[in-house]
């Protein structure tokens, strides 16, 4: 980031969140970053209705039986970021590539990059869930929630990825907000979810207790899907441009939370 961390009095975002990984670790977080574990708690909490279909899971590679599976599907390992192959025609599916990526990833316990927690000791599998669009008919539009002790203050979208990835900020009203963080803004304009107000209400819901915690949603056709909780969003080290919004996001977290 460029200048000395203060982990005695933190005040900007990103500071809070390397704090947050020190001193908030709850035996809890540990499921919510389980891309299969978690949906036993969201079932239990909103319901099963939100959650993507599941088509496996799997404690290998060589496990899965392809002939099994449809078309269309989405692998993901549960233990990190990034361990996702999607096939969207099987008789072009490329098996090797995908099994060479998912095998590395399988490997790799994501703690040790960046020091957040929660991935640690989680047990490392690969689940299989059904393709999903939205009304793109070509990617899903993910939905971020910053979310505070059950209060949402502002989200993100992410556009483009399979081109170029650009995440655009928006407040609660749904306005643009005028800043950067890691990516450049889209120069497409942007549509509020029909589902938004719903969004609000779940992402609420998810994140009561916690004093800092970002929800994933999807929005397809109007009918919500969860994506994934994170706790460190960019792992704190990412900044905002201008600075002034790293201290705005820091001061929406309460530390005085943390027992």
């Amino acid at each position: 980031m460029g200048k000395k961390l203060n982990l005695e009095n933190p005040i900007t975002y990103n500071e809070k969140l390397q704090w947050l990984k020190i001193h908030d670790r709850r035996p809890l977080y540990t499921k919510l970053a389980d891309k299969y574990e978690v949906r036993e708690y969201i079932r239990e909490k909103i319901g099963e209705e939100y959650l993507i279909p599941l088509l496996g899971v799997y404690d290998s590679f060589e496990e899965i039986d392809f002939d099994k599976l449809p078309n269309q599907f989405v692998l993901k390992t549960t233990h990190d970021s990034g361990g996702v192959v999607i096939c969207r025609d099987k008789a072009n599916f490329d098996k090797e590539s995908a099994k060479e990526k998912l095998n590395k990833s399988q490997l790799r316990n994501y703690y040790y990059g960046s020091r957040e927690y929660q991935y640690k000791n989680i047990k490392p599998r690969i689940i299989c869930e059904k393709y999903m669009v939205d009304e793109s008919n070509t990617e899903l539009k993910d939905y971020k929630f910053f979310c505070f002790n059950g209060e949402v203050k502002a989200l993100f979208i992410a556009t483009e990825r399979a081109i170029k990835p650009k995440f655009d900020f928006f407040d609660t009203d749904f306005n643009h907000m005028p800043f950067k963080q890691g990516y450049d803004n889209s120069s497409k304009k942007i549509n509020k979810p029909k589902a938004f107000d719903e969004m609000i209400l779940l992402s609420r819901k998810l994140s009561e207790g916690f004093p800092h915690i970002r929800i994933d949603l999807y929005d397809i056709n109007g009918r919500i899907y969860f994506g994934e909780y994170t706790l460190h969003h960019f792992s704190g080290t990412t900044k905002f441009e201008p600075e002034s919004y790293d201290e705005l996001f820091g001061s929406w977290i309460d530390l005085s939370m943390v027992k």
